[in-house]
């Protein structure tokens, strides 16, 4: 179970009345620091990070993660139609001026990764570095059609250890360096209890246009959206297994970008655990330098 000693929760009210809910790790953010603020998937939340940003809190970085509108702790939106890239990521600005932060390294995983398309061109500025998570300008169809079927299969479960039992069954494959804690984790971070047991915890107004979503072709890329963020250092990881991003697409950006360096996440899929040992260091190397890069400046 999370400990909730190691963080403090934060709320915030977005423009348009939500409530949303965050963590903060680590020491407090001051003006000449470079805090690193984590975006969660399609359906998860802030929770996904949080041994990832135990290991960055150690090394006295501060750390944040957004559970976005409808997800984990924050206000579900009575509008599904507010769950969009372009609203969320408004909610992002929101949050940066809620703690003060002027700019940031951000750590994007899949839908997370796509918002940070979106404020590379709103707000290019707030950027000091970014880490995009098995995300990119082109997403596979094959991918998404497998998110699309597991989030369809639903289930109520009673006990967590019977939910990480049911995640192993239906992730294992893609997922076979994963340990039984591994799943245990993930399990706590996507549900919330209930009256009638363990349910997924986000609104599944998120995922309904998944349901009426042509999966014959890949949905338009965002390559023009991409160019936004290759002033800034790029990490692109990629799962191994990985149905999203495909290795010719982190070619691509790595040819696009001048700054870019890649990762593969040896037996992970979609979408990788960051704080996995043997991916992590590279990761908070990218981190810890650009932090220091930023203070020199």
């Amino acid at each position: 179970m999370t400990n909730q000693q190691d963080f403090q929760t934060f709320q915030f009210s977005t423009d348009d009345g939500l409530m949303l809910s965050g963590r903060h790790y680590g020491p407090d953010i001051e003006q000449d620091t470079i805090p690193v603020v984590c975006l969660a998937g399609l359906t998860r939340n802030g929770a996904d990070f949080h041994r990832f940003a135990l290991l960055l809190s150690d090394l006295d970085i501060s750390v944040v993660t957004l559970d976005s509108r409808g997800r984990g702790q924050s206000d579900r939106d009575p509008s599904p139609a507010n769950y969009n890239v372009m609203r969320e990521t408004q909610d992002v600005l929101i949050l940066l001026k809620h703690l003060g932060i002027g700019k940031a390294i951000f750590v994007g995983t899949s839908r997370g990764g796509l918002l940070l398309h979106v404020l590379g061109n709103l707000a290019p500025d707030r950027i000091e570095a970014t880490v995009l998570n098995d995300i990119g300008p082109v997403i596979e169809a094959a991918g998404l059609r497998a998110i699309a079927a597991y989030l369809g299969e639903a289930t109520i479960h009673q006990r967590l250890e019977d939910l990480a039992a049911a995640l192993k069954i239906r992730h294992g494959n893609e997922f076979p360096i994963l340990d039984e804690s591994d799943w245990h984790e993930m399990a706590d971070a996507i549900s919330q209890p209930t009256e009638r047991g363990l349910e997924a915890n986000f609104d599944p107004g998120i995922v309904a246009p998944l349901k009426d979503m042509d999966f014959s072709q890949n949905p338009p890329d965002l390559w023009d959206a991409f160019k936004a963020l290759t002033n800034k250092p790029l990490l692109v990881i990629r799962g191994e297994n990985s149905l999203l991003l495909s290795a010719q697409t982190v070619e691509q950006m790595l040819e696009k970008h001048p700054n870019a360096k890649a990762l593969v996440a040896p037996g992970q899929g979609h979408a990788p655990f960051l704080h996995h040992p043997t991916i992590t260091a590279p990761i908070i190397d990218f981190i810890v330098a650009r932090g220091t890069e930023s203070r020199i400046v």
